[in-house]
């Protein structure tokens, strides 16, 4: 089945502004979710699908990408969750949602720090129980990666060394000395919320608010881890290795999720967001999935056929190049241009003729131009299979 587009689901326009992609979601959001269809199947993957556009529409470089090439542009290794991570694509749960867009159902915290506004209703945390915070999301990480038109053409298995935040081994992320330096929060007794109860037009009314005093956790340090001076991070060097798909271009953002700096407080790692960059080719050109070469010949090759020796991206190959040639005629090596993105074939090589014309003659050059000038076959006849250089591109890119 066909993948719906996303702004049909969130029933916004392309021009659209962030604020109202992201109002329009919230409003998606809250008709179907979980805790008000519960066991409805139906009401879960609409949740999931408007979750999924949402994703997408609210990123400025995944939105391009999905405006210029839809759905392809954003599925695998062209961008979203990328990079053997899984993400929405690749199995998303609720967890997910959750995670990365706390900020949409709670009450102005993050990550899941406030539940849903729903939890009120139901005298509930998102868990089923009295739902602490889980921490803050660690933040992304950006590399750029430099590839050349061999490494684009074949997709590479890159590895890199990056600094980041990583969670403290001597107190696992808890910030504290030892178990005996953690106690649990006076304000909110545990729990990490702080429950009240308002008089409003339509009767009372619960709302839940995280705990300003430990932030939610449910517990205080009475004294601190000292690896990472509380913080439950410190900096380290990590080399990462990851795969970089065929077909990727230049301003491709690939994310490897849950490599970027480790979250506070057990909250989720970020992601490590990967910037591809193009080194340009010697003598290649890319268009697209094509590849283009300036071959240029001599008059006296054009006219009497010759064979030249081409570079592609993977070696050279002899092409023949009949008598009569004239300039601006293209040849195609079928196959060995780009492959796509998402395996839908490869792109092929354009090599397009030029006629080198001499700026200086000597004598003897000259006196044998000027036999050459009057002769029938030198000038200019162009017949209806001589098409121009406009013709000849619609031919080839039509």
């Amino acid at each position: 089945m066909a993948k719906r587009d996303y702004y049909e689901i969130l029933g916004v326009a392309k021009s659209d502004e962030d604020t109202v992609i992201k109002k329009a979601y919230r409003k998606i959001a809250m008709k179907f979710h979980p805790d008000r269809n519960q066991g409805d199947k139906a009401a879960e993957e609409k949740f999931k699908e408007a979750a999924e556009a949402y994703e997408i529409l609210s990123d400025k470089d995944k939105r391009a990408r999905y405006d210029r090439y839809g759905h392809a542009g954003v599925n695998n290794g062209a961008g979203g969750r990328g990079g053997g991570g899984g993400g929405f694509r690749g199995g998303m749960t609720m967890d997910d949602i959750f995670e990365q867009f706390g900020d949409i159902f709670g009450d102005g915290g993050g990550g899941g720090g406030g539940g849903s506004p729903f939890d009120s209703f139901f005298g509930r945390g998102r868990g089923g129980g009295g739902a602490r915070a889980q921490g803050q999301r660690g933040g992304n990480l950006h590399i750029k990666v430099k590839l050349t038109l061999a490494e684009v053409s074949s997709g590479v298995q890159k590895k890199i060394k990056v600094e980041k935040n990583a969670t403290c081994g001597s107190c696992k992320g808890s910030g504290a000395k030892d178990a005996s330096s953690v106690t649990t929060c006076s304000t909110c007794r545990g729990e990490g919320q702080l429950r009240q109860i308002k008089e409003t037009f339509l009767g009372h009314m619960q709302t839940t608010t995280v705990c300003p005093t430990c932030q939610g956790n449910g517990q205080m340090i009475t004294a601190n881890c000292g690896g990472c001076k509380g913080n439950g991070r410190v900096m380290e060097k990590e080399v990462i290795e990851f795969e970089i798909p065929a077909g990727v271009s230049e301003g491709m953002q690939l994310s490897l999720r849950g490599k970027g700096h480790a979250g506070v407080k057990g909250g989720p790692a970020g992601d490590l967001l990967v910037n591809i960059i193009e080194v340009p080719h010697e003598t290649l050109t890319r268009d697209g999935q094509n590849v283009i070469y300036e071959l240029y010949l001599n008059f006296a090759d054009a006219a009497l056929g010759t064979s030249a020796e081409v570079p592609t991206i993977d070696g050279t190959v002899k092409v023949k190049i009949p008598a009569g040639t004239q300039s601006g005629k293209i040849f195609r090596l079928k196959g060995k241009g780009i492959p796509s993105v998402q395996s839908y074939g490869k792109g092929d090589q354009l090599i397009h003729s030029n006629i080198w014309t001499p700026k200086k003659l000597n004598s003897e050059e000259e006196k044998l131009m000027e036999k050459l000038r009057d002769m029938p076959n030198f000038k200019p006849a162009p017949g209806k299979s001589d098409k121009g250089f406009f013709d000849r591109m619609k031919d080839y890119f039509g």
